[in-house]
């Protein structure tokens, strides 16, 4: 017990007076060891008049402005200190990429109002969820790592599944608090509860997520737009 509390106040010492961008970058990489890299981010203020802030991409119709990899790419991701400690120096409002995946946690994400409708739901029946990242526009749920041959026999035993649902499995990526995006900014739903966050598996969360969607009174999806 010491030991943990010990570890807990060296910890708290050494985020003192670090930008909390870097300090998120630097506690997903070396106390959760997930790997992160620096998204694209947004325009300076300005930069597009009237029409607010875009990507700061080459790409002027970016469907998810500033929330994507651009340079570096999403293979950089990394958990080295001294690495995420001079991307997050030179860039301190960079958005904050978890690459999903491989040893990393996987989501599962729907629209804001459905997820927060699921929350109710999945709380109701007992279900015991991870960290919930939430933007005004969509709502992440964090499962244990998956990978795409597991998610394609977990789906193939659906009747179906909500056509909202987002997977972020290998090879993909998630934007995690405290990032600005286009969509807003990126919050925690429900913030990581340890040292070593608690992660659900796919396949019950998916699962859950079916059986909150189904039987809506019109015959529809609960978790529809």
């Amino acid at each position: 017990m010491r030991e943990i509390l010990g570890r807990r106040r060296r910890l708290r010492l050494r985020r003192r007076g670090r930008p909390a961008r870097l300090d998120a970058a630097l506690t997903c990489a070396t106390a959760w060891r997930w790997p992160v890299l620096p998204g694209v981010g947004l325009e300076a203020a300005g930069g597009r008049g009237d029409r607010g802030r875009g990507c700061a991409c080459p790409d002027p119709e970016c469907a998810v402005p500033g929330a994507h990899p651009f340079d570096p790419g999403l293979l950089a991701a990394t958990t080295d200190e001294r690495m995420v400690r001079w991307w997050w120096t030179n860039r301190p409002t960079a958005p904050i990429l978890l690459a999903t995946g491989g040893r990393a946690p996987c989501a599962l994400s729907l629209p804001a109002v459905a997820a927060a409708r699921a929350l109710v739901e999945l709380d109701r029946m007992g279900v015991r969820l991870g960290p919930v990242v939430a933007t005004p526009t969509r709502w992440s749920l964090m499962v244990a790592p998956y990978s795409l041959e597991r998610l394609g026999e977990l789906l193939h035993a659906q009747d179906w599944v909500p056509s909202s649902l987002r997977f972020h499995g290998e090879g993909g990526y998630l934007v995690v608090p405290p990032s600005e995006v286009g969509a807003g900014q990126v919050r925690w739903e429900r913030a990581p509860a340890s040292d070593e966050p608690w992660l659900p598996d796919v396949g019950t969360v998916l699962d859950a997520l079916v059986e909150a969607s189904s039987g809506a009174p019109d015959g529809g999806s609960r978790l529809a737009y």
